[in-house]
């Protein structure tokens, strides 16, 4: 549905202008590079009381939504500024989506600490990178076709010497494992791309299978991503689960109800609180406090922190916290 969708988008904004929300949420990468300059005054403009409701009105955004703060930090500042783990391990990619990356680099701070725990090298791409994800949910096929070939580029020795990239958000993933064959199916780099793309819990269960993560007696429930569902399947996700000993419970949830861009945007906003209605965000919200709440996707993690008192972990930090409890 969503290909459809964007293929059918590309076609009817042909030489015609996009609505607002398009270059707003589409171009969300660019946006999230320029503010990470700036993170402090960004967020003033974006969270000062006035100021807040006049910037929501300008990008189309509900009042009873809230801008999420950049991180002082990136992820790849952060990175770049440690001091070098695993040298003579086999090396793997970190892949810093740009949600994880500007939001919440904390996410990606904890997956490089469970790469490193169970033996790998962790690199993160040489420059500013984006799947392009967003901009397929406004058909902008030439931009993302663009970016994906920056992407292959940027890459490449890594992708030729078969180098795995492990992708936190799994709507990214899901880029790398569908639309990437589907715009370049002659291309030999974007095939092997798609055979070395792991989410976490993928990487974890097919290339790490020695190692052996501290076990964290909880319980939990879990919130599949809507792409992780779909493309990838959470079978590997509830074997890394059962083997950090959770007690958990893999919601029938559906869509969590912000689906990306689509619950920040002013008309869709009643739709975005009923899906999440429907199951997620009462399971949410009856959880006892010591229960855990584990979502992989950035937008799924948004959608609950912005309407319940609750803050959801992605797999990465689970594991963290049971590693760092040991």
């Amino acid at each position: 549905m969503a290909t459809y969708k964007a293929e059918f988008m590309s076609h009817y904004f042909k030489g015609r202008l996009r609505p607002r929300e398009a270059y707003v949420y589409g171009l969300i990468d660019v946006w999230s590079r320029w503010a990470s300059r700036m993170p402090a005054l960004v967020n003033f403009f974006t969270h000062a009381p006035v100021l807040r409701s006049l910037a929501k009105t300008l990008v189309g955004m509900p009042s009873a939504r809230q801008f999420p703060p950049f991180a002082p930090q990136t992820f790849t500042q952060l990175f770049a500024s440690r001091t070098p783990s695993n040298a003579d391990k086999p090396p793997v990619i970190l892949w810093p989506d740009t949600f994880n990356n500007h939001y919440h680099p904390e996410t990606l701070v904890a997956a490089c600490e469970v790469l490193e725990a169970a033996g790998f090298q962790v690199r993160v791409p040489p420059q500013p990178l984006c799947c392009g994800r967003p901009l397929y949910e406004f058909g902008m096929l030439d931009r993302a076709k663009r970016q994906l070939m920056r992407v292959i580029n940027a890459l490449r020795t890594e992708i030729e010497s078969g180098v795995p990239v492990v992708v936190l958000e799994p709507a990214c993933a899901s880029v790398f494992r569908d639309e990437l064959t589907n715009l370049f199916p002659a291309n030999e780099e974007a095939k092997r791309l798609y055979q070395q793309t792991y989410l976490l819990c993928e990487f974890l269960d097919k290339k790490a299978q020695d190692y052996t993560s501290p076990r964290l007696a909880k319980r939990a429930i879990v919130h599949g991503h809507c792409h992780h569902k779909a493309i990838m399947r959470m079978d590997a996700e509830e074997r890394c689960l059962e083997r950090l000993g959770l007690d958990f419970e893999t919601l029938d949830s559906g869509c969590c109800g912000m689906a990306g861009s689509f619950g920040f945007e002013k008309d869709k906003y009643e739709v975005s609180i009923q899906c999440g209605e429907r199951v997620l965000l009462p399971a949410v919200q009856h959880a006892s406090p010591e229960t855990l709440i584990i979502a992989d996707g950035y937008s799924c993690r948004e959608q609950i922190a912005q309407t319940t008192n609750r803050r959801a972990l992605h797999l990465a930090q689970a594991i963290q916290m049971a590693i760092r409890q040991a």
